[in-house]
C-alpha cells in the first residue's frame, strides 16, 4: 500500500488568503446590521442532540483512531441549506449535515477553542470535539481552491465574467446542477463528505445513510420553513437513526486526493458502516436551541491526526471555516466555545 500523496499548488497559500478574504466581504455585504450570519449554511432547521455509536469488532484496517474500539460519543448535529437566502425550503439546494463529538480525548489538529480548564493541573489540556462536516451530493462543485476562487470572482463580477467562467467549466456546472436538489425531510436525506480524509495511512470519504423504512414525499403546497417542521414531527414521535460509512480508497486515478469533483465509485469501493447515528427524541425548536446552534463552528480539521483531512479543498477549508467564524463570532460578540455535553448553555454572550 503507497502512502497517500497531496500535490500542493505553488501559489495555494495566496489563492486561499483571496478566498477568505472575498468571502469575509460577501458576508459583511449580506448582512449590513444585525446578527452577523454564516457564509453558507446560514438557514439551520434544526440543532439536535445525537449518539455516535462506534461499531464493535471493526476490521484492523478500519480501527483506526477514533474507531480504534467501540465506543458511545455525545454529539450535536445541525441540518442546514447551503444558501445564504432565507429562501422557502423546497427551493433546490445542498443540504447540509454537520456532527459534532463530543468527549473525544487527545489532541485535535486544530485545538483553537479550548475545552473548560481540567480540575488537574497536569492533565492535558485539549479540544474535546471532533467534527465532521457533510453535505447531500458525493462531488464537490470545484476542482481546487484555484477553481473554487475563480467560481467566486465570476459570481461577484458581470455578466460577461459569469458566461466565460462558467462555459469553460462544464464539469463544475454539471456537478452544481446535480447538487441542488429539493428534500423531503433532512432525517430521511443521504449526506457525503465529498472530499477525502486520512484513515490511519489509507485515503476514505465518508456519507451518512438513513436507515428508512417509509420516507416522506416532497409536500404538494409546502410552508417556507416546512423541513424544520417535519423533521420536529418525527423527533416528536421517536429516534431517526443513520449509518455512518467510510468508503476506502482503491484506485489512485479513478478515485483521486486531489480532485474531489470526481464522485469514487461505489461499485469498485463500497461504503462501509463503522457507526450508528442516533437522532434521539426531542423537541428542538425553541429560542436557546437557535442561538447554540448559530453560535456553533464547525471545521473538518477539528478532527484527530488519524483522520485529516487530504486535498486542497479541505485545505483551504481549515482557514477559511476558521477566519469566517472567528469574524462572525466577533462581529456578533460572541464568544467561541466548543461544548462538552448536551446540557444548552443559558447564554453564550460575554
Amino acid at each position: 500500500m503507497h502512502p497517500v500523496q497531496e500535490v500542493y499548488a505553488a501559489d495555494e497559500d495566496e489563492v486561499i488568503a483571496d478566498i477568505v478574504n472575498r468571502l469575509r466581504q460577501k458576508m459583511v455585504e449580506e448582512n449590513p446590521t444585525g446578527l452577523m450570519r454564516r457564509d453558507t449554511h446560514s438557514k439551520m432547521y434544526g440543532v439536535v442532540k445525537a449518539e455516535f455509536i462506534i461499531e464493535p469488532h471493526l476490521p484492523a484496517e478500519l480501527a483506526v483512531g477514533l474507531l480504534r474500539q467501540a465506543h458511545t460519543y455525545q454529539a450535536w448535529i445541525r441540518f442546514s441549506n447551503q444558501d445564504t437566502s432565507n429562501k422557502p425550503d423546497i427551493s433546490r439546494d445542498i443540504r447540509g449535515m454537520a456532527i459534532k463529538l463530543m468527549q473525544v480525548r487527545h489532541k485535535k489538529l486544530i485545538d483553537s477553542e479550548q475545552a473548560m480548564a481540567p480540575e488537574e493541573p497536569n492533565q492535558p489540556h485539549y479540544c474535546l470535539t471532533h467534527d465532521f462536516v457533510l453535505i447531500n451530493p458525493p462531488m464537490f462543485i470545484a476542482k481546487n481552491p484555484a477553481q473554487f476562487n475563480g467560481m467566486l470572482k465570476a459570481i461577484a463580477g458581470s455578466l460577461w465574467h459569469k458566461l466565460m467562467f462558467f462555459g469553460s467549466h462544464p464539469r463544475l456546472v454539471w456537478n452544481l446542477f446535480f447538487s441542488l436538489i429539493s428534500i423531503a425531510n433532512p432525517l430521511q436525506t443521504r449526506y457525503h463528505s465529498t472530499v477525502p480524509y486520512l484513515l490511519g495511512r489509507r485515503a476514505v470519504k465518508y456519507a451518512a445513510i438513513p436507515l428508512l423504512t417509509a420516507p416522506d414525499l416532497l409536500p404538494m403546497e409546502p410552508d417556507d420553513d416546512y423541513l424544520r417542521a417535519v423533521m420536529q414531527a418525527q423527533l416528536k414521535r421517536g429516534d431517526a437513526y443513520f449509518d455512518f460509512c467510510i468508503q476506502v480508497q482503491t484506485n489512485e486515478q479513478d478515485m483521486p486526493i486531489e480532485n474531489p469533483q470526481i464522485t469514487w465509485s461505489e461499485k469498485e469501493a463500497p461504503f462501509q458502516k463503522v457507526a450508528t447515528i442516533r437522532i434521539l427524541k426531542q423537541d428542538f425548536d425553541d429560542a436557546a436551541h437557535d442561538h447554540f446552534g448559530e453560535n456553533l463552528s464547525f471545521n473538518p480539521w477539528r478532527a484527530l491526526p488519524e483522520h485529516r483531512p487530504l486535498g486542497g479543498i479541505n485545505r483551504a477549508r481549515r482557514a477559511v471555516y476558521q477566519a469566517l467564524a472567528q469574524f462572525r463570532h466577533a462581529a456578533n460578540q460572541e464568544q467561541a466555545a466548543e461544548p462538552d455535553s448536551w446540557d444548552l448553555p443559558t447564554s453564550t454572550n460575554e
